[in-house]
């Protein structure tokens, strides 16, 4: 290398020889508020409350069967999508983020430290903090106030023991001296949204205005909205997709990845869980990948002195004959690296949270299509939406397996290190060469090729111009070839130079899917393999079978129908209620006007339940006239076009005539 290559150019404000820092030494730190101590404590009091609990829940059982030990030890109803989202949310946080800490903690349980056979009590700690926290849960899951209570205070308890162990300790000598309390962060908020919540709570039902989510779900109006939203007609976009601008494309683009929340959906319980588990997935994987590294790069571009002249000269490379311009250009360098790497960790995160919006994008549109029968759509191919064993295995493990993929789509080896080398070679071939005007081996090279280069150009070229202006004939609005013995010669001539065209696409085609592959790996709602052979992708293969189960035990119309059901039946029950006959004429007047309205009412809700039981595609092979139908005769559930036209003109069902007459 030209020894005044680096003369002339200003470094960043450093010093000339720098001197060789030492490292700073964290001691362990024990926090006023003892952590085994602590556990001890909170574990006693965690099956105290679970005891009242139960005995709470053994008197109210009698009273309300869903208030009774069955909703105690299910808290959680990942099948409703009304029910409060965010104590399930919270909770699945805080149980994250120990999970993190205890796979990168020394001493896995705060029971036992320095044991030697440690993943033996790292499995004890999997199944520990699960029980540790599902208290928190618990308490919700009665509606009660008592509930309510221990909720607040277990919460405070968790909260206020956390930040007080963090700010007694800020600095450990884990990984890097502030690693544990930024890795914090995630589970104090989580814990601060229960200790306000839980309150919020309490409130609401000393005020009574709290809704009792236990019975919530039919009795909610979200799935009667839903089905008077998508029975309104649509207005139709009359500007087609080829007039519009290209401005407008691009805006289309960026908001097909950004979710805008909408009143006529809601997003199932484990989406909404995994949404943010994934977030708190990438926060914590980030700062690990740089809490990792960076310090150390800034470490020993400090630690650089005059001696690292002598070891260049070794490999002979001589950067300059003055050691301390040496010094200089080599800890520029080292910053350089330490740019490049912390530029390629923001970007894989930007990444990955791009990703993140367009997935809560497809989840969407992939659920109100499989809820119209849309099945082709989603997933280009017949399938009987339907429980199975391998899709509700795939079901239960979602969640875990989304935070599993965004640890694999972001980890070193994939993203972040293809990321980094990207950046390396655009930064030390293409920017510092231009910035010093040396050392320009890459622009040098593709210079000597500029040949072939243009060649590859003017073929290019010369074919879009000849297909444009002489092999293509418009005639009466239609295209078709024209001057073929032409188009057949230069065929022939250009065959060679079109294997070398055909190499660069090779190549540029490789590229672009390993990029997108690379991109795309942390997402499970999407194949990395063909449509034809998606089945063999295990992440995708374990969302589509997540779909089934959701479908078809949540699906809004049919929850909708059911509580339609019910309330059809309430009113029934309430319209044949023995009046007061000592009321007089005017009474049975006012009987007679409240029997109409109840009549059009249940007239009404019985029309809408015959509309949603017709149109259900579930319910096709449960009707007898259907089921002499062959399997050909069916698609996506419903009748072929042909077929339906056919039954028509038969006798009515007799299911229509019954709900009808009734």
């Amino acid at each position: 290398m030209d020894k005044d290559a680096f003369v002339d150019y200003e470094y960043p404000d450093m010093d000339p020889v720098p001197t060789i820092a030492q490292k700073e030494v964290i001691l362990p730190c024990d926090p006023t508020a003892d952590d085994k101590l602590y556990h001890i404590c909170i574990t006693a009091i965690s099956v105290v409350i679970m005891v009242i609990l139960a005995l709470l829940a053994r008197k109210t059982q009698s009273a309300n069967r869903n208030k009774g030990l069955a909703s105690l030890l299910s808290p959680v109803n990942f099948l409703d999508h009304t029910q409060h989202k965010g104590l399930a949310v919270a909770v699945f946080g805080v149980l994250l983020c120990k999970l993190f800490g205890l796979a990168l903690s020394e001493d896995p349980l705060p029971f036992i430290s320095h044991t030697e056979h440690k993943q033996n009590w790292v499995i004890l700690g999997v199944f520990y903090y699960p029980a540790l926290y599902y208290p928190l849960l618990a308490c919700g899951a009665l509606h009660n106030k008592v509930g309510y209570v221990l909720g607040s205070l277990l919460s405070w308890t968790h909260f206020v023991v956390l930040v007080w162990q963090k700010i007694d300790c800020p600095k450990t000598p884990q990984i890097y001296k502030y690693f544990s309390l930024f890795s914090s962060f995630p589970q104090i908020a989580c814990l601060a949204f229960l200790s306000f919540q839980y309150p919020l709570m309490l409130f609401k039902g000393l005020q009574g205005t709290e809704k009792d989510n236990a019975t919530e779900d039919l009795n909610s109006s979200y799935y009667k909205d839903y089905v008077k939203e998508i029975l309104k007609k649509k207005k139709t976009n009359k500007i087609s997709s080829e007039t519009r601008g290209l401005l407008q494309r691009i805006l289309d683009a960026v908001k097909s990845y950004i979710y805008t929340p909408e009143d006529a959906f809601r997003f199932p319980l484990k989406l909404a869980i995994s949404c943010v588990v994934s977030f708190i997935t990438l926060y914590q994987v980030a700062l690990v990948l740089i809490v990792a590294v960076v310090p150390t790069l800034q470490t020993a571009r400090m630690g650089v002195d005059t001696d690292i002249a002598n070891v260049l000269a070794g490999f002979k490379i001589e950067l300059s004959a003055d050691k301390n311009e040496v010094v200089r250009i080599v800890v520029y360098y080292m910053w350089c690296v330490e740019v490049c790497y912390i530029s390629s960790m923001t970007l894989s995160a930007l990444v990955n949270l791009a990703m993140l919006m367009r997935s809560m994008v497809l989840h969407r549109s992939n659920l109100k299509g499989l809820y119209r029968g849309d099945i082709y759509t989603v997933y280009n191919c017949q399938r009987r939406i339907r429980p199975s064993r391998p899709a509700l295995v795939c079901w239960m493990g979602y969640t875990s397996f989304t935070a599993a993929h965004v640890v694999a789509g972001m980890s070193v080896l994939i993203q972040t290190l293809v990321f980094f080398l990207s950046l390396l070679v655009a930064v030390f071939l293409i920017i510092i060469p231009i910035l010093h005007g040396q050392n320009l081996f890459l622009f040098k090279a593709l210079w000597n090729m500029w040949p072939f280069w243009l060649m590859i150009v003017l073929v290019v070229l010369i074919q879009h111009i000849c297909a444009r202006f002489c092999f293509i004939r418009k005639t009466a609005g239609t295209r078709d070839l024209d001057n073929r013995g032409n188009l057949f010669l230069l065929t022939y001539v250009l065959f060679p130079v079109s294997i070398l065209v055909g190499v660069l696409l090779a190549a540029w085609r490789l590229l672009i899917t390993a990029l997108f592959n690379i991109v795309h790996m942390g997402r499970m709602d999407i194949s990395l393999l063909n449509r034809n052979v998606e089945a063999f992708d295990p992440a995708y293969r374990c969302y589509a079978h997540y779909l089934k189960i959701e479908v078809s035990q949540s699906h809004p119309v049919m929850k909708a129908f059911c509580g339609l059901l019910l309330q059809t039946g309430g009113q029934d029950s309430a319209a044949q209620r023995p009046r007061d006959a000592e009321e007089g004429i005017q009474l049975v007047q006012k009987e007679k006007k409240v029997h109409k309205v109840s009549s059009a009412k249940r007239a009404r809700g019985r029309w809408q339940l015959l509309y949603t039981l017709v149109n259900n595609p579930a319910l096709v092979g449960t009707r007898k006239h259907f089921q002499r139908q062959s399997a050909d005769s069916f698609v996506n559930g419903s009748l072929k076009k042909s077929i339906k036209e056919g039954s028509k003109k038969e006798t009515p069902s007799k299911e229509a005539e019954g709900a009808a007459s009734n």
